[in-house]
């Protein structure tokens, strides 16, 4: 009886000690979605593989921890992962890591250019985080939303079409730009490693890496004003946001929200 009552005990500490995330893939086409956290940061991760195929309308949902850290989640494009000789990032157009379908724990960030959810859990303040990141360039629309009434972030807006023409790309088999690369990406100022498009080098600072020196910056932020445009973005007041984590809210992102 008493052995009952601890598992009792243990499953419903489990149950008050993890958020419900849903991942809806809302696009009429098939991508694959992938999911990163920083072992360097914490240990704690989601109850769910760190890439699975989802289908168009699918949607599934998993348990994260209530401390996840620096944990990402992205959309894969125009993937085949049936070669033994290609398992790795280039197995996809875009988004891609190493591990191929499961992205590798320890080294499976993804490619760019690929937009990028992200969340840190019981962060400073006791608050959760998270944002849309278009830091490393664009290649899905997607929104965060949750079950408390906090604010929003997104990027509902395809950047592909119009992206300028240094950005634009990479394209599917039929021309189309399935991504829209990030200046720093691109390498527009030629020396990423002191560049004012990477907020690198001499460049390592808000002061030093403000929005008006990063270029195209204002196409990314005018399209997805509430999503981070760049590495600095937050001084803007509409790239990172917050919930209190006493709500203990539950998030929700979708894919062509």
């Amino acid at each position: 009886m008493k052995s009952v009552q601890l598992f009792a005990a243990s499953l419903l500490l489990s149950q008050v000690s993890a958020r419900t995330f849903t991942v809806i893939n809302n696009c009429p086409l098939t991508i694959w979605p992938a999911i990163f956290t920083d072992l360097n940061v914490a240990q704690n991760v989601p109850n769910h593989p760190t890439g699975w195929e989802a289908l168009p309308g699918s949607r599934v949902s998993f348990t994260v921890p209530d401390n996840w850290k620096a944990g990402r989640i992205w959309g894969r494009r125009n993937c085949n992962f049936n070669s033994n000789t290609n398992p790795g990032p280039n197995s996809c157009l875009d988004g891609g890591c190493n591990g191929g379908l499961l992205c590798d724990p320890n080294t499976g960030t993804g490619l760019p250019p690929a937009t990028v959810a992200e969340w840190t859990l019981q962060g400073d303040g006791n608050r959760d985080y998270y944002d849309v990141s278009l830091v490393d360039g664009y290649n899905l629309p997607m929104r965060i939303d949750n079950n408390k009434g906090c604010a929003k972030a997104d990027c509902p807006v395809d950047l592909g079409p119009n992206c300028p023409d240094p950005l634009k790309g990479p394209f599917d088999a039929n021309g189309f730009p399935v991504g829209c690369r990030s200046a720093c990406d691109a390498n527009l100022s030629g020396n990423p490693a002191d560049s004012p498009n990477c907020c690198s080098g001499s460049h390592n600072t808000p002061a030093t890496c403000p929005a008006a020196g990063v270029q195209y910056y204002s196409y990314f932020k005018q399209n997805c004003p509430n999503a981070y445009a760049f590495a600095y973005d937050e001084s803007s007041g509409t790239a990172l946001f917050a919930c209190s984590s006493t709500l203990l809210a539950d998030f929700t992102l979708t894919f062509c929200p």
